[in-house]
């Protein structure tokens, strides 16, 4: 049996894109901090999807540490997919960010994902039909006032995902490894980055794609052979589009 294994899945763009792959047939590996939030995740694919096994993962992957853990956990599963979805933002001036909050961003939005990757693509870089998915964001290749480091964090998941596509076709290996580019989406992650107990994005956002959406367009990334898959910010459309940052090769 092949998994697919999809981080941050409680809620937002990762829950319904477990929805979409177990509506494929998928079996999945389900990780986030929310315990609760999976379970009901689980219930819902086992209901709708009875053919579809869902394994649950609780952990934090704000702490580094737990990214080697929740690798290293999954060894008894054959991986197909790995989707890197967690993460969180941050709307602050640098002068008046939370530092706290703004560390814990670093670990989960870089740290971890590096790590997870690497192990991925170390272990499974050779097999037949593997992918590798990290969300960025469109932050992550335009910056935005009041969410400088943010958008830092997204240049990087951008960039390293893009160059790890270069290295491994240089290197013949058999896994693709693409990015996501969300524009804005109905998630919860503005409360998150602003740190609100509520936020309603109708009437506050001027557009702006659900969760569901996202996770379609995640799937048409899934199914083509383009590396980035972004949303376009003037037109709001999706695009699949060859890698955007300029790669020298090395000479080495």
């Amino acid at each position: 049996m092949k998994y697919t294994v999809i981080t941050g899945a409680s809620s937002g763009i990762g829950y319904e894109t477990a929805l979409a792959f177990a509506a494929r047939g998928k079996n999945l590996i389900i990780a986030a901090r929310r315990k609760e939030q999976l379970e009901e995740l689980k219930s819902e694919i086992t209901r709708v999807y009875p053919d579809v096994d869902v394994v649950i993962r609780a952990t934090d992957l704000s702490v580094s540490e737990n990214a080697y853990k929740l690798y290293e956990g999954l060894q008894e599963f054959q991986i197909e997919t790995w989707i890197n979805n967690a993460g969180f933002g941050n709307f602050a001036s640098v002068a008046q960010q939370d530092l706290d909050k703004i560390s814990a961003m670093l670990h989960l939005n870089i740290e971890s994902l590096t790590i997870l990757s690497s192990l991925f693509v170390r272990d499974y870089s050779n097999v037949e039909g593997t992918q590798l998915i990290n969300v960025s964001s469109g932050g992550g290749y335009t910056i935005v006032g009041n969410a400088i480091t943010y958008c830092a964090t997204k240049f990087y998941v951008s960039a390293f995902t893009e160059g790890l596509s270069h290295e491994l076709s240089s290197q013949g290996a058999l896994m693709q490894a693409k990015v996501l580019a969300p524009a804005a989406t109905e998630t919860e992650f503005a409360k998150r980055s602003l740190d609100v107990s509520e936020f309603e994005y109708h009437g506050t956002v001027p557009r702006f794609h659900t969760a569901k959406e996202m996770a379609g367009f995640l799937l048409d990334l899934y199914d083509n052979d383009h590396v980035v898959g972004i949303v376009n910010g003037l037109t709001y459309e999706f695009e699949l589009r060859d890698p955007i940052y300029h790669y020298v090769a090395s000479t080495r």
